[in-house]
């Protein structure tokens, strides 16, 4: 297998932590990005396979697939153990909407956040309406805490066992706190369940090349 990655994007790393959990050998080919002028110029590979000319996009024999839930859900049909969702047909659903909840709730409030990282906007006026947005994220990052503090319910994973969810959902969070959103310590529970998450080789693997890759790319906060 190959995957086009970026070595700042939530998405590619997200399939880089599901492979790194089922032990699965592939190729990484990062694609060239700034934090100026973000994924520029775009990978002929990438541009061929994805209508959106985004990664991550991951090659496995003949196939070519494009978006990290679609990659992850071939994944897991394809390559069954270990398992990144649960069995029963209700459990599942309910898994998927969680990992969705991480790539479309929690996430699309960190989106307010990432010019933090991004040179000033030369139109002061525009800049301050990033900053504004930003703050009025952060606020909203809370509220999402709280409610995945409830859904959590005292279980060590969303899911019980690990899983696809607890994947979008740390890597939002972790693009949270990278970006100086809300801090974990008025949600014990998620404190301690984004702790246990962060250990899992696979995963300090991924989040410990996007703290290098800030270093190298990202101005400090």
């Amino acid at each position: 297998m190959k995957l086009y990655s970026g070595p700042l994007s939530l998405f590619s790393r997200k399939v880089e932590i599901a492979l790194g959990e089922k032990g699965l050998a592939y190729e990484r080919e990062m694609v060239p990005f700034t934090q100026a002028k973000g994924y520029s110029p775009k990978h002929p590979a990438v541009l061929a396979a994805n209508p959106k000319a985004q990664v991550p996009v991951l090659v496995d024999g003949d196939l070519t697939l494009f978006d990290s839930t679609v990659i992850i859900e071939y994944l897991e049909d394809a390559y069954p153990e270990p398992p990144l969702l649960p069995r029963e047909p209700k459990a599942r659903a309910r898994c998927r909407l969680l990992e969705l909840y991480g790539d479309e709730v929690l996430f699309a409030q960190v989106r307010h956040l990432l010019y933090r990282t991004e040179p000033p906007h030369p139109d002061a006026t525009l800049q301050a309406l990033r900053e504004e947005e930003g703050r009025q994220a952060d606020a909203a990052i809370r509220g999402l805490y709280g409610k995945l503090q409830d859904e959590l319910d005292g279980q060590p994973y969303f899911c019980g066992a690990f899983s696809a969810a607890d994947i979008a959902l740390f890597m939002a969070t972790l693009f949270a706190l990278r970006l100086k959103g809300p801090g974990l310590d008025s949600h014990p529970a998620l404190r301690d369940w984004y702790a246990r998450v962060r250990a899992r080789p696979a995963v300090a693997k991924v989040a410990d090349e996007i703290a290098a890759a800030d270093r190298a790319l990202s101005p400090p906060l």
